[in-house]
Parts: structure tokens; sequence; C-alpha cells
């Protein structure tokens, strides 16, 4: 049976130390976040149902989410259910609220349909939307 030398297991430890800081990705698996489980939170979030967060939306904003490095704050936002509160919290309601999120290349947007602020605004609608049929501003609009 070979033995390890104090000098093997030191050059040992100092390349494991070294290849863990080169390759952070594989450490940042443990703390992987689903995309259902990011409409989970968004949905606690933000007020809304399941069925309001549009998935195609909702797989953006993770994207924007995970490429500023915040996989592992969105992981423990996740996993605390009382935790409502905070930069990423605020940050992510803001987001599906507007439309709009920061990604690592800058500000980009979910597409202005499918932001919340139209369920909260009931008595308008998305610019360049069809708010009913033809001659429907003429009606009295809660009548």
């Amino acid at each position: 049976m070979p033995t390890i030398s104090r000098r093997g297991l030191i050059l040992g430890s100092a390349s494991a130390a070294t290849l863990a800081s080169a390759f952070p990705l594989l450490a940042r698996t443990q703390t992987a976040i689903t995309l259902e489980e990011f409409r989970a939170l968004s949905a606690r979030l933000t007020g809304a149902s399941m069925n309001d967060l549009n998935q195609t939306a909702a797989a953006k904003l993770l994207d924007g989410f995970l490429s500023l490095g915040q996989e592992p704050d969105l992981a423990r936002l996740f996993a605390d259910p009382g935790a409502s509160a905070g930069k990423l919290a605020s940050d992510i309601v803001a987001a599906w609220y507007s439309g709009t999120y920061r990604t690592a290349t800058g500000l980009a947007s979910l597409g202005l349909p499918n932001a919340l602020l139209w369920g909260a605004l009931d008595f308008t609608k998305p610019a360049g939307f069809c708010g009913g049929r033809l001659g429907y501003w003429a009606d009295a609009p809660y009548g």
C-alpha cells in the first residue's frame, strides 16, 4: 500500500484548492434552481398565480439572473418560504411587473405584453393591442 508523504499531501491539497477556484461551476450545481422553482418563487413574491407567469418569460428572467451570478442567492431565497424582502426579491418583482430586467450584457425585455403590469391595470392594455371588437371604445367602460 503506497504511503502519502507530507509533501504529496500539501501539493495535492493545493492542487485541489486551485481546481476548485478555477472551476466554480462544478460547485454551483449543488445550488441550482429549476425553472419551475423560479416560477414558484416568482408567484410567492409577486402574488400572481403560476398560470399568470408565462413560462417563456420566466425562462428569460431566470437566464438573466443566472447571467449575473445570482444562482446561489436565488436558491437560498427559494429555500426560505418566509423570505420576501431584499434587493433580489425586489428585482424579481420589478422585472415581472415592468417587463424589463438586467443581464450580464445589459438591460433586456420580456416583451411588454408579458409584464404583470397589465393585470394590475385592468382599465388599459399594452400599446398596439386591440381592446376588443371594432368600436369597443364607444361603449361605456364599465357598463
